[in-house]
């Protein structure tokens, strides 16, 4: 289970689940702090309940039934997206 952090509660929008129960939270992405287009991924999605040595959040468009996560970036300096279908979504 992926948590925002306390600091982060008062953004967030929603959670969601994968198939294999892990639930996840998101927020919005902060345009001043983004190298991605917000129009592209307007999401910022919690990874990891206590980040070390990492940001804890990934840049994502969550949708009603899937979330597109960037997980890396590519040689070119392009996101590398990995699609995840998701349930549970609900909305704040």
């Amino acid at each position: 289970m992926s948590f925002a952090p306390w600091d982060a509660l008062s953004r967030l929008l929603g959670s969601f689940e994968l198939s294999n129960g892990n639930a996840f939270e998101y927020e919005p992405n902060d345009p001043t702090d983004s190298w991605l287009p917000v129009v592209n991924y307007p999401h910022r999605v919690w990874v990891a309940s206590c980040p070390i040595n990492e940001s804890g959040w990934r840049y994502a468009h969550v949708k009603k039934t899937v979330a597109h996560i960037v997980i890396d970036e590519d040689d070119y300096g392009q996101p590398v997206i990995e699609k995840w279908s998701i349930k549970k979504h609900r909305t704040f």
